[in-house]
């Protein structure tokens, strides 16, 4: 296991981000676990540790391909954009789920996308990535090229591969059965929970 699943599972279970249980995810099916990173608002410490762990891997990125810009949607991923695009220097903007009818109106917040701009598209977590492509749509609308999506955790349910099948590069910190090696190791779960959560992996 690595020290950035270590590191980032910790912060996450510490921070409350990561939940266990029995919930009720997007799609409508039931999980053992849920993952909220709105929570790191409330821990400083972690939310920095997963801010620098993110902006460390797009540097990486970054020695290979251009990146103009960073992109995210509302909400989740949107938190922690600013933050991320501070510590690289580039500028970033926020996709709104909706239009909005009033105002600077449109689904793009925070600036504008300009033709030929490269940006890399960041979010919190994926499972299917069909809200991912979602996101990247009024982007590529105005001319931006999508290379790579970015998530802190992959639910390791299908996101992956459907992304890539369309074409886009995809990077993810960790991935959920990274996560909760790490916090069984560390004992920071019992190994009914995470077995629960292995199995659940397994079955989707």
């Amino acid at each position: 296991m690595s020290d950035v699943a270590s590191e980032i599972a910790g912060a996450l279970f510490r921070s409350g981000c990561l939940k266990f249980g029995m919930f009720r995810i997007k799609s409508g099916a039931l999980s053992p676990y849920y993952i909220d990173l709105a929570c790191l608002l409330s821990s400083p410490k972690d939310f920095c540790c997963v801010a620098d762990a993110v902006a460390d891997e797009i540097k990486r990125i970054m020695a290979f391909d251009r990146i103009d810009r960073l992109a995210s949607i509302e909400l989740k991923g949107a938190l922690l954009l600013p933050s991320i695009a501070c510590r690289l220097n580039l500028p970033c903007v926020v996709v709104r789920k909706a239009e909005k009818k009033y105002g600077v109106t449109g689904r793009i917040a925070g600036g504008t996308v300009v033709k030929g701009e490269r940006i890399l598209f960041f979010d919190d977590v994926v499972t299917e990535g069909m809200s991912k492509v979602e996101g990247i749509k009024p982007l590529e609308e105005f001319g931006a090229h999508v290379d790579t999506i970015m998530v802190v955790v992959d639910r390791e349910q299908g996101g992956r591969e459907n992304i890539e099948r369309l074409g886009y590069k995809f990077r993810a910190l960790t991935m959920i059965t990274e996560l909760v090696r790490c916090l069984l190791q560390s004992l920071y779960i019992s190994e009914e929970q995470a077995d629960a959560v292995l199995d659940y992996v397994k079955k989707s």
